[in-house]
């Protein structure tokens, strides 16, 4: 029988992607529970039992103080190094858009001494839209041997990605640049928009920290799991191909 590993979706006030986050997961292969930080602060056996992590979307705190902020400090001063420790005994995690944020903020994607951040879309709006990603060779457990662009919706304010260019330079080095936008296909941009909706540097999605076990990225996978997710899955559209990504992750807990 396959060992189905557990999970931990963590969630903060105002994220509210946690759901869909943990069905996507549970489509992979993996026993999900759904647990509030606060809950973790009280019950930290519950983050060393787990064997995977996904950090949930959505608007921590109501993006007081800037995305991601308040979810990133409420998480340091309840789990202290737990993330860490986490991640040094080989588990992965996944933040996803508000996830994203967060990871950014608790610097557990790069060293703080090398900050990176999410600033405000360079339309000035609210962007809700699917993208296509492609997904370049990089060190990330997550997207290893994904073949071929993913299609997923992005849904965020402040989801540019930007940085001394010579940080950014050296993670396309260090090959954890884990996914890009592309060009998008029929419903999805309809040639009006821009392949990139917020402006990332280098058209830079999502990211890995230098072990590859951790993920961050601004669009949601996790609507794009089942066919019938798509704007036109009546249309012969491709069946839900982020489930692979989901599948690496649990794949990767499986073997711990």
């Amino acid at each position: 029988m396959t060992v189905r590993p557990p999970a931990l979706v963590i969630t903060a006030p105002g994220t509210n992607r946690d759901g869909e986050a943990a069905f996507a997961l549970e489509q992979a292969g993996a026993v999900v529970e759904v647990v509030s930080v606060a809950a973790l602060a009280e019950q930290p056996w519950r983050l060393q039992q787990a064997r995977l992590v996904a950090l949930a979307g959505g608007f921590s705190y109501g993006d007081a103080l800037g995305s991601g902020r308040l979810f990133a400090l409420e998480a340091g001063a309840a789990l202290g190094d737990g993330l860490r420790q986490f991640v040094a005994a080989g588990r992965p995690v996944i933040g996803i858009c508000n996830g994203f944020q967060m990871l950014i903020r608790a610097g557990l994607l790069v060293e703080p001494t090398a900050p990176l951040m999410l600033d405000h879309n360079q339309s000035g709006r609210f962007e809700c839209r699917w993208v296509q990603l492609d997904v370049p060779a990089s060190k990330c457990v997550w997207t290893h041997n994904l073949d071929e662009p993913l299609l997923a919706p992005v849904a965020h304010g402040e989801g540019c990605l930007r940085g001394d260019t010579a940080i950014i330079d050296s993670l396309e080095r260090a090959g954890q640049v884990a996914l890009r936008y592309a060009a998008t296909p029929g419903v999805a941009a309809k040639g009006e928009y821009p392949a990139n909706p917020n402006g990332s540097h280098h058209d830079i999605a999502g990211i890995c920290d230098a072990s590859g076990l951790v993920l961050g990225l601004m669009p949601h996978p996790e609507d794009h799991v089942m066919t019938r997710q798509h704007p036109q899955r009546t249309r012969g559209a491709t069946d839900g191909n982020c489930l692979r990504l989901f599948r690496n992750g649990v794949d990767h807990a499986r073997d711990l």
